[in-house]
């Protein structure tokens, strides 16, 4: 059996792909970017049958973060990450969700904002974290080494790259951050990124039209 599995729970209007990953040996789990639709995410954490010790942010963007606070209450879990860069946009949530027409949305202070070179504990499992923003200025990946899997967030789809069109957004860091932080990670990383389907760094690296040859 391998050491985690992951059950992807698409969310929000924006098809945002919010994860629900464990650990097979203590059946610790953590949510990683419950953005809305909670009931949707409660739904798969009953037929998952896991115990959920926290929520996981990878930037605070209202597809990821906007349900956080809620679930986290509502099942006495911290919540842990962005890295604190982020934390403007976790403050603007319940404006932004007004704006897109989400549920009403709560602001927080993470338990913890997470850093480069850090890890997360989920059961026996420790998760890589590494800052990659250009997105978002906090933007973080966790990564399993052990399994060769990495939770991208918005940073890296299946042959594109996440939008930097913002006031705060940085194209040329988001992709050094890919090319210096993600691509070595190896072509056998399968990729959970946040919209759209599961990718690997060796198909990116491949074919990803945005990745310098």
């Amino acid at each position: 059996m391998l050491p985690l599995q992951i059950a992807i729970v698409p969310v929000t209007p924006f098809q945002q792909n919010c994860s629900i990953l464990w650990c097979t040996a203590t059946n610790k789990a953590a949510v990683i970017d419950p953005g809305g639709d909670l009931e949707r995410i409660r739904s798969a954490l009953e037929e998952t049958k896991v115990s959920v010790e926290k929520i996981l942010l990878t930037h605070g963007h209202v597809d990821h973060a906007a349900g956080a606070k809620e679930l986290a209450d509502s099942l006495g879990v911290p919540i842990e990450g962005p890295h604190a860069a982020d934390q403007f946009l976790i403050d603007e949530l319940p404006s932004v969700a007004a704006q897109y027409g989400f549920p009403p949305a709560q602001s927080f202070t993470p338990a913890r904002y997470l850093a480069e070179g850090e890890t997360v504990s989920v059961g026996d499992l420790a998760l890589d974290i590494l800052h990659v923003p250009g997105h978002t200025p906090g933007h973080g990946v966790c990564v399993h080494r052990p399994s060769n899997v990495a939770i991208v967030g918005d940073t890296l789809f299946q042959r594109s790259v996440g939008r930097t069109d913002f006031p705060y957004g940085n194209h040329d860091q988001l992709i050094s951050g890919i090319v210096e932080k993600l691509l070595p990670l190896g072509d056998g990383v399968v990729c959970v990124p946040g919209h759209g389907a599961l990718t690997s760094i060796g198909d990116e690296r491949a074919t990803n039209p945005f990745l310098p040859r």
